[in-house]
């Protein structure tokens, strides 16, 4: 039978109580969520998604005032307005320098997805300006597909640091747009883009279920929480490795967590848990490339059971599909997520 989605209206007509609000108090004790609006509301299971929120400080110089000069664009709405303006002010001939965080953080693939389409638009607009990545890491997701990828539509226009040939950034100057590195390099920049440490979002922090890492250790079976009952934490805010933090993993958590909840509600054991993840990534408008992993329980801990990449050697028909099929992806796991394409 076909999947059937249902949006809001329609779940409200089955009998759930679609509330419009932030969570911004969690008692574990009573079990009661308080709302921004004031409204409590108490639960018996409790499945939040907090999403991620930033280290301030951990990378000196660069706190929230800071983000107004280098924004970081990690969150969506006024930072990637502000990145696309300062993008746009450029002169032909400057540099774009992204900063780009250890281990873990929000989307493995994101900065060198960021730094595909800012090369893209470079290439078309300001062919004289070049971009630069300073990494704390020695690799990255999809590496050598993206490298391959800029390699053959950019020619040397990235520039990849990594932490081996002092890539990691320790200091910040925002407001000269300029940084330095681990063994006292300073980069200057035109358009400066940092994207800092993170931890979980804030709500699970309030709710007592984040540890010293500042993620949530989850039970891999049902994602319930480790350290608080009755509490289910899904996405990028968990300990879930080898499971990366994407939007994927959150959606195939999510799922099982429900199951689990329903299952715990009526005093049967959760099921066998097996997870998926699948992640396109866009080198040019008809570039693609993707990872898919299945992901099952071994020991009681989560383990990777198969998966790969896309081909090293592709032609360009197969980038053209693969960057196809990540637009059909994406308007799949919109509707499965929300009811609705996005």
């Amino acid at each position: 039978m076909p999947t059937r989605f249902y949006n809001n209206n329609e779940i409200s007509g089955l009998g759930v109580n679609v509330v419009h609000d932030y969570a911004s108090a969690v008692d574990a004790g009573t079990r009661k969520v308080r709302l921004a609006g004031g409204q409590v509301l108490a639960y018996d299971k409790l499945l939040l998604s907090p999403g991620i929120d930033f280290r301030w400080n951990a990378l000196e110089g660069y706190d929230e005032a800071a983000s107004q000069f280098a924004p970081h664009a990690w969150k969506a709405g006024a930072q990637t307005t502000l990145l696309k303006k300062q993008l746009e002010a450029m002169p032909d001939g400057g540099t774009f320098l992204m900063v780009a965080p250890g281990n873990p953080f929000r989307c493995p693939p994101g900065p060198y997805e960021r730094a595909s389409m800012v090369a893209h638009y470079l290439k078309h607009n300001k062919p004289k300006s070049k971009i630069v990545i300073l990494d704390s890491k020695d690799a990255f997701s999809k590496q050598g597909l993206f490298q391959d990828g800029w390699n053959q539509l950019y020619g040397d226009l990235i520039e990849w640091v990594p932490l081996a040939k002092d890539g990691k950034v320790v200091r910040v100057d925002a407001k000269n747009l300029s940084v330095e590195t681990e063994f006292g390099q300073i980069h200057k920049a035109d358009v400066l883009n940092v994207i800092p440490p993170q931890k979980a979002g804030a709500i699970a922090e309030l709710a007592g279920v984040t540890n010293q890492s500042g993620w949530v250790p989850v039970k891999p079976q049902t994602f319930e929480s480790e350290l608080v009952p009755h509490i289910y934490v899904v996405g990028d805010a968990t300990v879930a490795s080898p499971m990366p933090k994407s939007g994927f993993s959150a959606n195939a958590q999510a799922k099982v967590a429900a199951a689990a909840i329903v299952n715990a509600l009526v005093g049967k054991p959760a099921a066998q848990a097996s997870f998926t993840n699948t992640c396109y990534s866009l080198i040019g408008p008809d570039y693609g490339i993707s990872v898919a992993h299945l992901y099952t329980l071994k020991d009681g801990k989560l383990a990777e059971a198969s998966g790969g990449v896309s081909p090293k050697n592709a032609d360009a028909n197969f980038r053209k599909l693969e960057a196809q099929y990540g637009e059909a992806w994406y308007n799949a796991i919109a509707l499965d997520t929300w009811g609705t394409r996005a």
